[in-house]
């Protein structure tokens, strides 16, 4: 038997250092090849780590949150054969570092558990009820908390008859049994006191979340504008073309056309079409839409990039922002779709708000922010009528866009929108 040692690869781009956000495997596994052991995060992506070996895993070489250096070890794997383990390669002991742990609350889903051979009565607890204080928490399995909370019955008034007076699911029977009212529990425990904590590591994608966004608003001098846009007239012409097209050539949202109001709006306003790097005072401004989409994952906000918008139909950009939106949340966009957007367009959909003060996507200087679209009544013409209405809430850098650029590129967008038609005149 050998030793194979897999070191930190070099990920590319001149980066020299690494975040270790999760292992996929522990000391004792059995790997084979081609299996994920690890993810770690750049300052663009989530990258993962496979194994080139099949074999067992008898060390880790630093833990989650841990920034490690490229060609440090990672892990070791003992395979048959030689192995690759040079002296030099030999792993220094990794400190055990005290993770955080969750102080969990008594709401916690879990499945219930296939039931256990009926204790005898006599073993089931039939005393009176346990009168423990608010913020002491009994002692009970996740699933027995589950179908406390499922039954409305507070487990700090039932008393255990497990080891070291644990709670099992023959004691809540029991408790139901013995008369106790249930109907007054929830109630109860609505008013009842908390002292309960959590505390959650800040690491991989949300570590870097926290970092962009503190230097985003540290670095650049942040302004918002918001214009109303009357949508009535775009809703109607999505709703006709996925009524037309939709079964041959997709549902369109109202993003692609989005995307092709700024495309079109940036040809008269192309200082928004830029990045600014600040330490060499340098503003380039470029040809290409790359535009960006705000997306929400699992491990937190990403932004890929739809590129070269400019040149993309409306179904094209629809089926890219799809494609895009798919794999971020499942953690499998690549570093190239993350990175080079030119301008970013950010939207919560139907929890869009009135008005939002989105954060820049540095070193871009303008990011578009949507709002939901919401139905109210609006005088058209010396006549009150029930419009579509949707807020653009959006921000730029201050230190390179003047404001009245800003709202002029806005209220441009807003007449492309308003007069759907304009969007497709060359």
């Amino acid at each position: 038997m050998g030793t194979h040692v897999i070191k930190m690869p070099d990920i590319g781009e001149g980066i020299a250092e690494v975040e270790l956000s999760q292992w996929h495997v522990k000391v004792g596994d059995l790997v084979v090849e081609d299996q994920v052991l690890a993810d770690v995060m750049t300052d663009k992506a989530m990258v993962d780590i496979p194994s080139p070996v099949h074999g067992k895993v008898i060390a880790l070489g630093g833990q989650p949150g841990e920034v490690m250096a490229v060609g440090s070890v990672l892990i070791s794997i003992e395979v048959e054969g030689a192995g690759n383990l040079k002296e030099s390669d030999k792993p220094a002991p990794v400190a055990a570092k005290e993770t955080p742990v969750a102080t969990k609350v008594e709401a916690v889903v879990e499945s219930k558990p296939a039931p256990a051979a009926p204790r005898p009565a006599a073993a089931v607890c039939q005393g009176p009820v346990v009168a423990r204080q608010a913020d002491e928490r009994p002692l009970a399995s996740p699933a027995v908390r589950k179908h406390a909370l499922d039954l409305g019955i507070q487990l700090r008034l039932v008393r255990g008859s497990g080891p070291a007076g644990r709670v099992l699911h023959e004691d809540l029977e029991a408790y139901l049994a013995q008369g106790q009212s249930n109907a007054s529990a929830p109630v109860a425990a609505a008013y009842a006191q908390r002292h309960d904590e959590e505390q959650i590591q800040v690491i991989g994608m949300r570590r870097k979340i926290a970092q962009r966004m503190q230097d985003a608003t540290q670095r650049a001098a942040h302004f918002s504008y918001v214009e109303e846009i009357d949508v009535t007239a775009i809703e109607e012409l999505r709703a006709h073309l996925n009524e037309k097209h939709g079964a041959s050539r997709g549902k369109l949202t109202l993003l692609p056309f989005l995307v092709r109001a700024l495309v079109v709006a940036l040809r008269d306003f192309p200082q928004m079409n830029a990045r600014y790097d600040d330490e060499a005072q340098v503003i380039t401004r470029l040809g290409a839409v790359h535009v960006g989409v705000a997306t929400q994952s699992d491990v937190g906000l990403m932004v890929p990039v739809v590129r070269h918008a400019e040149a993309r139909s409306l179904w094209d950009s629809a089926a890219e922002i799809s494609r895009l939106a798919t794999a971020a949340r499942n953690g499998k966009a690549s570093r190239d779709e993350l990175s080079g957007s030119t301008i970013t367009l950010t939207s919560l959909g139907a929890l869009g708000g009135i008005v939002s003060t989105p954060v820049l996507n540095l070193p871009e200087v303008a990011i578009v922010g949507v709002n939901k679209i919401v139905e109210r009544p609006m005088v058209v013409k010396g006549q009150v009528v029930i419009r579509k209405m949707m807020n653009l809430s959006s921000s730029f850098d201050h230190r390179v866009v003047d404001g009245m650029d800003a709202a002029l590129f806005i209220q441009a967008i807003r007449g492309l929108l308003e007069q759907p038609a304009t969007l497709f005149v060359e």
